[in-house]
C-alpha cells in the first residue's frame, strides 16, 4: 500500500472515502433544462474514473421555486431530478467514486426577473453588489417554507442514492441570516449570534428529522467574512464548535472572505496573478479547534501543496476542483506515478468566469472538459499513420502537434522564434500572467515525450514545407498586431505588443485605445502605469475589459486603482496627430458627433491581431481541399475529405490566430477537433 498521504483512505461516518481528494462542489452551468443530464453526468463520470475519491455536485442546486438559477443551477425541488441524481451517482459509484450535492436556497443572491419572477427574499433589505435584486426581507412563512424545501431536497437526493449533501452557507440565504452584515431580522431569526443561526440549525433539525442520523451531512461556510460588521475570526470559530456540538453535522467545509462583489468571490476563490492555497492555513486552525472532519478548496492547484495540506494535518479532505477541470485524471497519474505528467491548471478562471459569459465552464487548458461526450479526453490511434507538418509553435500549433502524434501520425513542427509559445509567451511575461507559460511547458513536454520533431529558429516557407514531402499541413501562425485603425494618425501609435516586448519605452502621459477588450490592453496599462507614468484607458465598449470577464479583473483593477489609472467607456479614437512636442487624440462617439481631445505623449493602440496567413494562401493551390474545411464534419467529428484539388501533394488547414483574433481556449479547440480525426 502507498505511503502517500494524498492515497490514503478517510473514514466518514460508515462512508469509507478511498484518498484524500476530492471535487468540491461547484456549478458548470451543464444543467438542460434544469436537470443534470448526460452532459453533466459524463463530466462527473470521467473524474470518477481519474480516481477522485469523492466528487461534489451542483455548486447549490436550488430549493425553493424563488430560489431562480442565475448561472443554470440544478433545480432539487423538482421531482425529476432525483432520477438523474440517480443515474449519475450509480456510475460514479461503479468507479468507486462517492457523490454528494450541495443544497441551497440562493436568498439575495439571484434576480427577481429570473425563473418565475418571484421576489427575491432574504433575511433583510440590503440588495447584493453582484446581482443587484433588492430583496424582500423574509416572513416567518417564507422561512418555514424554505425550511420544509430544504428538507424535501435532502429527502430526494437520499433517494437517488447519494452519499451525502452539504448545505452552502456562505454567501447565500444561510449565511444571509447569520451574518449580522444582511440579517435585519426581528424576534428570534435576529440580532444576537443565538438567533442570527437559528435558520441554519432549524434547517439541519427538519434535514435530520427527513434523512435520518446515519446520511451524511455536512456546511461549507466561510469562518471568517473578512468584512467590517461581518463574521469575524472569533465568531466564525464560535459557530464551528457550535456545528460540531449540535451533532448533526458530519464535517465542516471552510471558505473565508464574502461573495457578494466581484472582488469578494475572487478573494475567496482566488484566480490567476493572486497567490495560491491563502485559506489553507485558515482551515487548519478550524480543524485544530475543533477536531472535527474538515474539507477545503480555494486555487490548491498543485499535487505538492494538496499533500501537504493532508500530511500537516491542516485538511482530512483537499478540494483540487478546477485542477481536475484542468486534468480529470490527477489520482490515476499519482498512483502511476507521472505526476509530472499532470495538466497543470493555470488559474486562468475561464471556468467560472464563463459561466456568465457563455452559460458554460470551459478550462482555458482543456477543450474536452464539458465536452466529455463529443471531445473525450483519450485520443485514438490511427490506422494510417501520415506525416504531419505543423508551422507555429503556440498554444494551436502545440496541441496540434501533440493530438496528431497520440494519433501515431509523424509530426514535425517549425518555429520562427527560439522557443515555443507565441502570444502566450508574451502574455507571459508580466508577473500577474505568468502562470500561463504552464499551458505551453506541458504541450511542448508531452510533444517530446511523444517524439515530435522541432525545427525552431525555422522561418518556414513554401519551398520549406515540400521539402517535408507532408501528408497534412497545418498553419498555426498566429497573428500581429493591428494598430491601423484611425481616421488619421496610424504612424503614432504603439502597440501594445510593443510595451509587453519591451520594443517601445512607456510614456509618461499615456492614452490606451482598448478595442479589443482582452488582457493584452490591460496588461500595457498596468506595465506603463507601474513605471508611475499618467494613464487613461478608453473604449468605445459601454463594458470595461469585457474579454477578460469579471473575477479575472480584479488583480488588474487593483493595481490600475491604485496607480490612479483612469477608464473612460463609450468613447472611441478617431485620430492622433502631432501637436508640439506632444500629441492630441481625438475622441468621438458612437452615440452622436461628439468630440474630446486628449494630450498626451504616447499612444497604444489594442485592436487585436490580423492573421499571419501569407504560407497559408501561397501553400493553398498545392492542398487537395485547397485549405477548405467541411464544418459539418468538424462539429460532427467526422475526418476531412474535402477534395478540390485530386492532384494536390496534401491536406491543408490553419487553425488559431491564423484564422482570426480569438482566445487561447478557441486556439487549442481548433486544433483538438481538427486532428482527432486525421
Amino acid at each position: 500500500m502507498s505511503n502517500d498521504p494524498l492515497l490514503q483512505p478517510f473514514q466518514l461516518k460508515h462512508l469509507t472515502l478511498k484518498n484524500r481528494l476530492m471535487i468540491t462542489s461547484h456549478e458548470p452551468a451543464y444543467p438542460e433544462d434544469g436537470m443534470p443530464k448526460d452532459r453533466y453526468r459524463a463530466y462527473h463520470v470521467e473524474r470518477a474514473k481519474g480516481g477522485v475519491a469523492l466528487t461534489m455536485t451542483a455548486g447549490s442546486a436550488s430549493v425553493s421555486r424563488d430560489s431562480p438559477p442565475v448561472f443554470n443551477n440544478v433545480l432539487a425541488w423538482q421531482d425529476e431530478v432525483v432520477g438523474w441524481m440517480a443515474k449519475l451517482t450509480d456510475e460514479c459509484h461503479d468507479h468507486g467514486c462517492a457523490v454528494m450535492i450541495q443544497l441551497t436556497h440562493l436568498g439575495r443572491r439571484t434576480r427577481w426577473d429570473k425563473g418565475d419572477w418571484l421576489p427575491v427574499v432574504s433575511a433583510g433589505y440590503e440588495r447584493e453588489p453582484a446581482h443587484r435584486a433588492f430583496p424582500k426581507c423574509a416572513e416567518d412563512w417564507d422561512i418555514a417554507r424554505i425550511i420544509r424545501d430544504y428538507a424535501d431536497a435532502a429527502e430526494r437526493m437520499q433517494a437517488a442514492g447519494l452519499d451525502g449533501i452539504e448545505l452552502e452557507a456562505y454567501g447565500h440565504l444561510i449565511e444571509q441570516f447569520t451574518s449580522p452584515l444582511t440579517n435585519a431580522q426581528d424576534g428570534p431569526y435576529g440580532g444576537p449570534l443565538d438567533n442570527r443561526l437559528r435558520f441554519l440549525f432549524d434547517t439541519l433539525a427538519a434535514i435530520r428529522q427527513r434523512v435520518g442520523p446515519d446520511f451524511i451531512v455536512g456546511v461549507r461556510y466561510a469562518g471568517d467574512e473578512c468584512q467590517p460588521g461581518g463574521i469575524d475570526k472569533t465568531e466564525g470559530m464560535e459557530i464551528s464548535r457550535r456545528l460540531k456540538d449540535s451533532g448533526m453535522v458530519d464535517f465542516l467545509n471552510i471558505v473565508r472572505g464574502h461573495i457578494d462583489t466581484d472582488p469578494g468571490l475572487s478573494d475567496l476563490i482566488p484566480v490567476q496573478g493572486m497567490a495560491s492555497a491563502p485559506h489553507l492555513d485558515f482551515a487548519g486552525e478550524i480543524r485544530a479547534a475543533t477536531q472535527f472532519p474538515t474539507f477545503h478548496a480555494a486555487k490548491i492547484q498543485d499535487v505538492a501543496t494538496a499533500r501537504h495540506a493532508i500530511a500537516s494535518g491542516k485538511l482530512d479532505m483537499v478540494g483540487m476542483t478546477r485542477a481536475h477541470m484542468a486534468d480529470p485524471h490527477i489520482v490515476a497519474k499519482i498512483m502511476a506515478g507521472t505526476e509530472d505528467r499532470i495538466r497543470p491548471c493555470v488559474g486562468a478562471n475561464y471556468c467560472l468566469d464563463r459561466i456568465y459569459q457563455g452559460g458554460m465552464a470551459l478550462c482555458l487548458h482543456n477543450p474536452s472538459t464539458g465536452r466529455e461526450i463529443e471531445q473525450p479526453h483519450q485520443v485514438a490511434k490511427t490506422d494510417t499513420p501520415r506525416r504531419v507538418v505543423v508551422v507555429g509553435a503556440g498554444p494551436a500549433g502545440l496541441e496540434a502537434a501533440r493530438v496528431a502524434a497520440l494519433r501515431g501520425h509523424q509530426v514535425t513542427v517549425h518555429e520562427a522564434a527560439n522557443d515555443p509559445g507565441g502570444q502566450v509567451r508574451l502574455s507571459s511575461q508580466t508577473r500577474r500572467r505568468s502562470e500561463m507559460l504552464q499551458l505551453i511547458q506541458w504541450r511542448h513536454a508531452e510533444c517530446d515525450r511523444l517524439g515530435v520533431t522541432f525545427r525552431f529558429n525555422s522561418f518556414a516557407d513554401a519551398d520549406t514545407i515540400r521539402e517535408d514531402a507532408p501528408d497534412v499541413v497545418i498553419i498555426a501562425t498566429g497573428g500581429l498586431p493591428h494598430t491601423e485603425v484611425l481616421d488619421e494618425g496610424d504612424d503614432l501609435v504603439a502597440s501594445t505588443w510593443d510595451i509587453l516586448s519591451g520594443d517601445v519605452r512607456p510614456g509618461d502621459n499615456v492614452l490606451i485605445y482598448d478595442d479589443a477588450g482582452d488582457y493584452a490592453g490591460l496588461q500595457a496599462a498596468e506595465r506603463i502605469a507601474e513605471t508611475g507614468a499618467r494613464v487613461e484607458i478608453t473604449t468605445r465598449d459601454r463594458a470595461f475589459a469585457p474579454e477578460v470577464m469579471a473575477m479575472s479583473l480584479t488583480p488588474s483593477m487593483r493595481v490600475l486603482q491604485q496607480r490612479d489609472v483612469t477608464t473612460t467607456v463609450m468613447w472611441k479614437l478617431d485620430a492622433v496627430e502631432r501637436h508640439g512636442n506632444a500629441l492630441r487624440a481625438t475622441l468621438g462617439s458612437d452615440y452622436g458627433d461628439f468630440k474630446r481631445t486628449r494630450d498626451v505623449d504616447q499612444v497604444i493602440v489594442n485592436h487585436g491581431t490580423r492573421p499571419l496567413d501569407d504560407l497559408y494562401f501561397e501553400l493553398t493551390r498545392d492542398a487537395t481541399n485547397g485549405g477548405e474545411v467541411d464544418y459539418e464534419a468538424l462539429v460532427a467529428g467526422a475526418p476531412q475529405t474535402v477534395t478540390r484539388n485530386p492532384d494536390g501533394a496534401f491536406q491543408l488547414f490553419r487553425i488559431g490566430d491564423a484564422v482570426a483574433a480569438r482566445n487561447t481556449h478557441a486556439a487549442i479547440y481548433d486544433a483538438l477537433r481538427l486532428v482527432r480525426t486525421l
